[in-house]
């Protein structure tokens, strides 16, 4: 019998206290649900969808700001698909392209800066969403923007670490499914730092339905045994050491801030923004933007659904006002949102 297999007998078979999981990765949510783990899970393992699906964290007031840049700054947005549908307080960026305003989907930062250099007399604006996996390449654009003299590009940043959203999460589970590709970058010690000094226990894990398995199974086998704990299950890819090369980038460009979490409120030094000697490439400074305090529906329950207060079918606009292709909530709009997740592959759970 395979690891796998074990793992799915024993996860399945389970039989002792009630426990919660929460998976804080957009990723591993679609990737449980999709691949059926939440059926053959005993009823007394809970999973719970945590904050780890950038977009549906981007608050209200920073789809606000993209839409003044589009619209009132006459800027040229590039971004990732799933922000243009993203609700702001009034309108989205897909409102606002069918305003006049310029909307481009790219697939990398890179893009954006490729688009920037061949359109001088258009002034560039991208998205800098995500956490610590997409950092790196964000500010490598402002990076490369310098070193090539490209003078009309910049970011507008809401960026934000997974540390923050741990502690923040920690009284609304048992343990953590840690993200394997943050921890690729950011490695282990945080992880080593929440269980020797806060408690907090969790198991690091890939992606494959295998590796879930196994890495669900060790998290119920740590808390059976009562103490805190973290155990590396995804070790091809993450090392305790991380990326050095990339968060020295990081750490080159950016700086931590608090930041909002849509739903859950501000989180300390949970946010990354550009450092000061860079202000020529953060698009607030640069075009002076007003401070804006977003609104959400009032009916939305995206912030419990990311707190693990409720399901997505608990919320009454799920799959009714509220699905893929006439979102109400961030957590519907994007692939990796857990009511997307829910209303694709869940709702007869």
């Amino acid at each position: 019998m395979s690891a796998a297999d074990e793992a799915k007998d024993f996860l399945s078979n389970y039989d002792g206290k009630n426990i919660r999981i929460m998976e804080v990765c957009g990723t591993h949510t679609h990737e449980i649900f999709k691949d059926g783990i939440r059926q053959i899970l005993s009823p007394k393992i809970n999973l719970i969808s945590g904050p780890g699906c950038p977009v549906c964290v981007t608050p209200a007031d920073f789809i606000d700001e993209a839409v003044m840049l589009a619209l009132e700054k006459h800027c040229t947005i590039t971004t990732f698909g799933d922000l243009v549908r993203v609700p702001g307080s009034e309108k989205s960026l897909a409102d606002a392209r069918a305003e006049g305003a310029k909307v481009k989907v790219v697939y990398a930062p890179s893009d954006a800066l490729d688009y920037a250099a061949a359109n001088p007399d258009e002034d560039v604006v991208f998205l800098s969403v995500g956490f610590e996996t997409t950092v790196p390449s964000e500010c490598l654009t402002v990076q490369q923007a310098i070193e090539k003299k490209i003078t009309n590009y910049s970011l507008l940043t809401a960026n934000k670490t997974m540390p923050g959203a741990y502690m923040a999460m920690r009284n609304a589970t048992d343990a953590f499914l840690y993200p394997g590709h943050v921890h690729a970058i950011i490695g282990t010690s945080i992880c080593e730092k929440l269980r020797d000094e806060y408690g907090i226990s969790g198991v690091c894990a890939g992606f494959t339905p295998a590796e879930l398995l196994v890495a669900l199974a060790l998290e119920v086998r740590g808390l059976e045994k009562g103490e805190p704990f973290f155990l590396n299950a995804y070790p091809r890819v993450v090392k305790a050491e991380g990326s050095p090369k990339a968060v020295e980038l990081t750490q080159k460009y950016m700086e931590q801030v608090d930041a909002l979490w849509r739903g859950i409120g501000e989180i300390k030094d949970s946010g990354l923004a550009l450092r000061e000697e860079y202000a020529s490439f953060d698009a607030r400074r640069k075009y002076s933007l007003p401070h804006i305090t977003g609104r959400d529906n009032p009916a939305c329950r995206c912030g419990e659904v990311l707190q693990g207060k409720c399901l997505s079918k608990d919320c009454p606009l799920f799959g009714k006002a509220c699905t893929p292709e006439h979102p109400v909530g961030a957590c519907m709009v994007s692939s990796e949102g857990a009511c997307s997740a829910y209303y694709l592959y869940g709702r007869d759970l």
